[in-house]
């Protein structure tokens, strides 16, 4: 009669674990880039919800028809807004700045931006101080100044700046 083996011999057994091993070392590497181009992913995401904001209050800025508006109300809210001519109306009796071309796009500010875009979940929002200055959007887990969505709403171009070099 004939003993047949039954399961897998102590060599077998460690040749694949050297095996397995051997493919997690490989592979790690690849994980770990996974996370930086989440975060990545994640300021993409932030910054086309920051354009879209603007997009839509320079919409309704237009659709008001008010030139020299420096608020404009939507969903309910009341938004600070550019002007885009500062010859008269709100924006003369605020000392406000023109802006032409970039009439209603949301300040800077918390009463600006931050109510046109609520703060995303895992952000910090650091709001500029006036119509002139910027408005940053970092991530809490591993946002520095490298890895930050800018929001610069009296920039002739776009008014969004993705930084990842340093996420």
């Amino acid at each position: 009669m004939q003993n047949r083996q039954q399961g897998f011999t102590l060599i077998e057994l460690v040749v694949v674990i050297v095996i397995l091993g051997l493919l997690a070392a490989t592979a790690l590497p690849k994980f770990i880039d996974v996370t930086t181009d989440a975060r990545v992913s994640s300021l993409q995401g932030v910054a086309g919800g920051l354009r879209a904001a603007a997009a839509l209050g320079q919409a309704q800025y237009v659709v008001n028809g008010v030139k020299t508006a420096n608020q404009i109300t939507v969903g309910g809210g009341t938004v600070d807004v550019l002007c885009e001519d500062a010859t008269g109306g709100a924006c003369q009796t605020e000392g406000a700045t023109a802006y032409p071309g970039r009439g209603g796009r949301p300040d800077p500010t918390a009463t600006g931006i931050g109510v046109m875009m609520p703060l995303p979940d895992g952000y910090t929002f650091t709001a500029g101080a006036n119509d002139g200055a910027t408005a940053t959007y970092q991530p809490n887990n591993g946002g520095s100044a490298n890895c930050q969505v800018t929001y610069t709403p009296s920039s002739t171009g776009d008014p969004v700046t993705v930084t990842s070099s340093g996420c």
